[in-house]
């Protein structure tokens, strides 16, 4: 499947590729998964009003700040990246070696067996947000960011995390992209020494103390995250949710966006909802197999989408 993609170098730092057809960063970025990146021109929303039709995205992810712009037929120009960024950071954040194609056909059959028919519903899902991928983000930053989006919504939860990052994260370059500026997510060290009253500053309330107390388990290697992605994605929850403040939604979050566990699939009170609504009988979802949280992000903006619902 790699060898259909075309990587160009163009003058004045960035690079355009093509050869994806399940590629949209409309849907990549408006499914729930991420939340440093806004339309152009829409910094701190997250609305659907903010993303529809939107076709380019700005932010920061592993330490970089980029623009992701879609030309139109299939062609997608990433701003502030060079080759060398594509191969060692880009093709994988947006997990570019896996066929999504193959994987949607996957997912519409393991749905269909484990409710007993052909699941129409998945089908529609998946034809409305075939451009999803599943973002491989840095684990910290995933684990931290889901702790902050219990029981909140997405436009503060950005907000938080924009302020989080202005105070204790490093300064990084525009990329020649913005004159405003911009910072990379803080380390567990940063956060540390920032404490409970530092978060609490930031409007984290009860969080605060798990904020914190995730931080020091990464620092002190209580939490080894770069093992937990060699780990099988039950052994990684399991462990994240020994965490305080880290129930199964939150570990499944950060186990499926963080850790590249594709059978991870994050339930809240609104999935919920959207289960019961389309599957009334009830569903299996361990019988969904590897790529279970990949048609639970197709569940999640095929409601945005298709119903015109939204869970914030």
């Amino acid at each position: 499947m790699t060898d259909k993609i075309k990587v160009t170098s163009v003058p004045g730092g960035s690079i355009t590729f093509s050869g994806l057809s399940e590629f949209s960063p409309a849907q990549i970025f408006d499914c729930g998964q991420c939340f440093r990146f806004d339309a152009a021109g829409m910094a701190g929303h997250g609305d659907k009003a903010s993303l529809s039709g939107a076709t380019e995205f700005t932010g920061v992810a592993m330490g970089r700040f980029i623009r992701v712009a879609s030309l139109g037929e299939g062609e997608i120009r990433i701003d502030g990246a060079s080759p060398e960024d594509w191969r060692d950071v880009w093709s994988g954040y947006f997990d570019i070696m896996t066929d999504y194609a193959d994987v949607q056909r996957r997912v519409i059959s393991a749905f269909s067996a484990a409710c007993g028919h052909d699941d129409g519903h998945m089908r529609r899902c998946v034809d409305v947000g075939r451009g999803i991928r599943i973002l491989r983000q840095d684990p910290f930053e995933t684990l931290i960011s889901f702790i902050i989006s219990q029981n909140n919504n997405i436009p503060r939860i950005k907000k938080t995390i924009a302020a989080l990052c202005e105070r204790y994260g490093a300064a990084i370059g525009g990329s020649g992209i913005t004159d405003v500026p911009q910072y990379a997510f803080p380390t567990p060290e940063a956060i540390i020494c920032a404490g409970e009253d530092g978060m609490r500053e930031l409007k984290t309330g009860f969080r605060a103390p798990y904020i914190v107390g995730a931080a020091r388990a990464v620092a002190d290697g209580s939490l080894d995250l770069d093992a937990l992605k060699k780990a099988s994605g039950a052994e990684a929850r399991e462990a994240l949710t020994k965490l305080k403040g880290v129930g199964p939604k939150v570990a499944s979050c950060v186990d499926l966006f963080g850790l590249g566990h594709k059978d991870a699939f994050p339930v809240d009170v609104w999935m919920k909802k959207v289960l019961s609504r389309h599957y009334p009988d009830g569903i299996d979802i361990p019988a969904l197999g590897e790529y279970a949280g990949v048609g639970q992000q197709y569940l999640f903006y095929g409601e945005r989408w298709i119903s015109d619902s939204s869970p914030e």
